[in-house]
């Protein structure tokens, strides 16, 4: 046999080998998935009461914590801080140099002007240089929040903590992370932090509902903490993929 045709042999064969693999393969690696499918538990209930997509809440006033950055603006003028863009510290204090350092971690905006009017007034006071104006303190935010997180866990592209910006749904969460082959949002859930002592809020989300018929019931709105879990089967691997198992 000439060498080409040995060549077409070998080649034939390879694709018959392949093929065979292919029959043989597909149907098992199916079975394998939906049985690892009915294996995994749907965890939550659908509770109405919650904040979702077309009934979403304002979240409660914003209470800092390290590592937010804050700007500090202080009237009159002359009292004004040189920095004026600080970040909170681990210990939840601001250093705003020589107007003095104030404890700001577990305070609203509106408390942490409060209290650093109130330092900068005892301040002034003590070196008998009482401005003639009333002094006047604002605290903002100078960037997207830097503590708010909820956090995205299981069969997706992307697990971790992601910044919470506000007004965020559950699809958004879940498509920006991305689904993987294995996933199954179908079985997705979320669940939401309480304090000691509180039952346990655990929230069915209805993936094939709020994708296939735009229904909003199980579309939470999430919230600071939000952990939102995506199971998924085992991963099938390069052999998996290429057989559709």
């Amino acid at each position: 046999m000439i060498p080409r045709a040995r060549g077409s042999l070998r080649l034939a064969m390879t694709g018959a080998v392949i093929g065979l693999a292919l029959i043989v393969l597909t149907p098992g690696c199916s079975l394998q998935r939906r049985k690892e499918e009915r294996r995994i538990p749907q965890y939550g209930v659908i509770d109405l009461a919650q904040p979702r997509e077309l009934q979403k809440v304002t979240l409660p006033p914003y209470v800092i914590e390290p590592p937010d950055e804050l700007e500090v603006l202080v009237r009159p003028s002359a009292l004004d801080p040189a920095q004026r863009l600080v970040t909170v510290q681990a210990d939840g204090r601001i250093d705003l140099g020589f107007a003095g350092d104030f404890h700001v971690a577990g305070l609203t905006l509106a408390q942490a002007e409060e209290v650093i009017k109130a330092g900068l007034i005892s301040r002034a006071e003590r070196s008998g240089s009482k401005p003639d104006e009333p002094i006047n303190v604002s605290v903002r935010l100078a960037s997207t929040t830097r503590s708010k997180f909820y956090y995205i866990i299981g069969a997706v592209s992307s697990q971790g903590a992601v910044p919470l910006v506000g007004g965020e749904t559950v699809l958004q969460a879940i498509l920006q992370a991305g689904l993987r082959p294995n996933s199954l949002p179908e079985k997705a859930y979320l669940s939401r932090p309480q304090p000691l002592g509180h039952p346990d809020v655990v929230l069915r989300i209805d993936w094939e509902a709020i994708r296939d018929r735009g229904d909003t019931t199980t579309n939470y709105q999430i919230l600071p903490g939000d952990r939102i879990v995506v199971p998924g089967t085992r991963d099938r691997g390069l052999i998996g993929t290429l057989f559709g198992g």
